[in-house]
């Protein structure tokens, strides 16, 4: 083989594995947040052991910089006054185009409340990881992962790509989801199957708001919740325990 042929290999053998583990790192944080963030700590339909809670809250620090008690405190309020004045990001307020692009602006908006924060997290235990001083700079820590694996070029390109994509999966759920898609429930969010494979499940967010404190989003038909699978084996494992799930929900 020329040499030129085999730098070609290896360069494509690079490229394959830089984006194999980017998609992993991506989806990995999708898993962590509708898992951890979400199921667990937003609206308990579940509990998971202090080990992998932990290990959630470490991965989330480091590759997406959430504050799991801020993304508590804004989705808490989002139930409240889903698709109403005080919808911290309603595409019914603001439009869906806003919404999808500038959903980090709005988070960002209301996360920064202290009175947000009290009012809708009474409930939160500090783990040992809030105790860490400036939670955000954690990214540094994924950023440098990704350098050391990929180098500084490629290493931070590849970052940035699957912070900026974790992002745009976020506010595809709180924007698309509450305009487009089909209802198996009287109520204004909406389900997008191809939306829910993207983002462990969160598509299928007219299941959710009816049913908030279920830990299966899956509930009609065909549909498919990638988290559950993952839920399942870890409640094999001993490190979940599931919360009764709504009638009709297997």
């Amino acid at each position: 083989m020329s040499a030129d042929r085999l730098l070609s290999c290896e360069l494509m053998q690079d490229w394959i594995w830089g984006v194999a583990v980017t998609s992993a790192v991506l989806q990995v944080s999708v898993l962590c947040t509708t898992i951890y963030l979400h199921r667990t700590l937003t609206h308990r339909g579940l509990e998971v052991h202090p080990a992998l809670a932990f290990a959630m809250h470490l991965w989330l620090m480091m590759f997406t910089g959430i504050t799991p008690r801020q993304w508590v405190a804004v989705h808490r309020k989002h139930h409240q006054f889903s698709d109403k004045e005080g919808d911290p990001h309603s595409p019914r307020l603001y439009g869906m185009w806003n919404v999808l692009f500038l959903n980090v602006v709005y988070y960002r908006r209301t996360a920064a409340d202290q009175e947000v924060l009290r009012k809708y997290t009474p409930d939160y235990q500090s783990t040992l990881i809030d105790w860490i001083p400036a939670q955000g700079y954690g990214v540094f820590a994924g950023w440098a992962i990704f350098v050391w694996l990929f180098g500084w070029g490629w290493g931070s390109g590849a970052f940035w790509f699957q912070a900026i994509a974790y992002i745009f999966l976020n506010a595809s759920i709180n924007s698309i989801c509450h305009m487009v898609g089909y209802r198996n429930f009287d109520n204004l969010a909406t389900n997008v199957q191809w939306i829910a494979l993207l983002t462990g499940g969160e598509g299928l967010h007219n299941n959710h708001h009816e049913h908030p404190t279920s830990a299966r989003f899956a509930m009609r038909g065909r549909e498919f919740d990638p988290a559950w699978p993952v839920i399942s084996l870890f409640r094999a494992l001993g490190l979940a325990r599931v919360k009764p799930l709504p009638a009709g929900v297997h």
